[in-house]
């Protein structure tokens, strides 16, 4: 939304104005999914250890970056995912030996009374939260759009859970790479925008995790691949006619 409404900013403001909202809305969702008792605690902090060096390097990187290219990047991103996310929406979590052969098996129940066991390789999820913290805090996305399909289609996660845990995560990685831009001094200019924007989250953030009790997991990846599409194309057509 950021880069079509302020088409003139550049990549560096832009991904830091929306990184620090994004950290509002991850510690918003994360309060409401941490009542829900579905967030996979000791999976989340394996994955931020990972995660925080990728997002530290993302918003180093970030300044070297033309907004064309910027925009380019952004938009296939968001267009691949979305093709990807339709044609696989859900996949169901595996099952496997606790530590036995290098894998993990995770048993959960939520606030609901809900069960949940899958199995995932630690190894897999370290190399993903790895390039997802860096290319999140490149882009400001966050990362909840890379980190939920992969935790769901190649670490197993159940999708409820995966949403939850992916919140954690996020709360911690957009932390520190928000902290990069703050000692940069990028948020002199845009504060009142930055905290206009974080108040919204704030409320959407509860909202958002309140529905998702409601809506089955393979609706809520389908919808995420919807938006995808819609807001890549309009960013790859604005980056072309640049």
């Amino acid at each position: 939304m950021l880069i079509l409404l302020y088409p003139d900013k550049t990549p560096e403001t832009v991904t830091s104005i929306s990184l620090a909202v994004v950290f509002f809305n991850a510690l918003s969702g994360s309060i409401a999914y941490a009542r829900d008792k579905r967030i996979d605690y000791k999976s989340g902090l394996i994955f931020s250890a990972a995660a925080v060096p990728g997002s530290i390097l993302g918003a180093l990187t970030i300044g070297f970056i033309p907004r064309r290219v910027f925009d380019g990047i952004f938009g296939f991103l968001l267009i691949a995912l979305s093709s990807y996310l339709f044609i696989r929406p859900e996949r169901n979590g595996g099952s496997g030996t606790a530590l036995s052969g290098g894998y993990f098996l995770r048993r959960l129940t939520d606030a609901a009374g809900n069960s949940y066991e899958y199995s995932y390789y630690p190894l897999r999820g370290i190399i993903i939260s790895v390039f997802t913290g860096y290319l999140s805090s490149l882009l400001g996305i966050g990362g909840g759009i890379i980190h939920v399909p992969a935790m769901v289609q190649l670490l197993n996660f159940p999708v409820h859970i995966a949403t939850a845990t992916s919140h954690f995560v996020l709360g911690i990685m957009s932390f520190s790479g928000s902290l990069v831009h703050l000692f940069q001094g990028i948020f002199r200019e845009n504060a009142i925008l930055t905290a206009l924007l974080a108040a919204g989250v704030l409320i959407g953030a509860q909202a958002g995790a309140e529905l998702s009790k409601r809506i089955h997991g393979t609706w809520i990846i389908r919808g995420l691949a919807g938006a995808l599409a819609i807001a890549g194309a309009r960013i790859l057509i604005m980056a072309f006619a640049r």
